[in-house]
């Protein structure tokens, strides 16, 4: 099994998670790279993805696993032919073997930016500071099971409020994303529940970089 680095930028990150799917077995095909596929009635392309991305959201750390038929073909090449087929906004910035196992990824680096269309709100900066600093932010949480309450605060490992620009704020969070898994917009929904009157007027997030538990980066 290969294992590709790639990002998710510009409008690509409208390109929902099947679509980005389809998109990364087409370019494989248009590359002249076959990839395998599983065994069974339906037989499926053996090509994935770790975290899917939700709509809207821009990465420079995502993982897309493959493994293909036929002779070897060097890693640089496959990255190569990659892209020069794959859309504005999705590329792919290295491919290696000997890949980490996924159980072992478990923490993200990512940036959540609040905008707010009037500037920010005076001491904006220093209450949501204050606000991430508590013991416990609990948050309801929709699963299979029904919903479930969710401490937030302890899956953020380490969290700084930074004024951006007069109308912005960014959140710098490194968060916990497996086992158990924060989804970083879960923190603009704590603002909105907890501190109301500081709901940015749009909020958008971008992840950086993964480790593992032992703040490694994964790989």
């Amino acid at each position: 099994m290969l294992r590709a680095l790639f990002e998710k930028t510009g409008n690509a990150v409208y390109i929902s998670h099947l679509d980005l799917m389809r998109l990364f077995q087409r370019a494989f095909k248009r590359a002249g790279l076959s990839l395998t596929h599983t065994q069974g009635y339906n037989p499926r392309p053996s090509v994935s993805i770790a975290l899917p991305l939700s709509v809207g959201v821009e990465s420079l750390c995502e993982l897309l696993d493959f493994e293909l038929e036929g002779e070897a073909i060097s890693c640089e090449e496959i990255k190569s032919r990659l892209n020069s087929t794959l859309v504005d906004g999705v590329r792919v910035l290295s491919v290696y073997e000997n890949a980490d196992k996924l159980k072992n990824l478990a923490l993200l680096d990512c940036e959540v930016y609040l905008e707010y269309d009037s500037g920010v709100p005076e001491d904006g900066q220093a209450r949501l500071a204050a606000l991430f600093a508590q013991p416990s932010l609990v948050l309801e949480k929709r699963n299979r099971n029904g919903v479930t309450q969710q401490n937030i605060v302890t899956m953020i490992r380490s969290l700084e409020v930074n004024r951006e620009d007069d109308h912005t704020i960014r959140l710098d969070a490194r968060i916990c994303c497996q086992n158990p898994t924060l989804n970083p917009m879960q923190m603009v929904n704590a603002i909105e529940r907890y501190l109301p009157e500081l709901r940015p007027d749009f909020a958008r997030c971008r992840r950086i970089e993964i480790y593992r538990e032992d703040e490694k980066i994964f790989r």
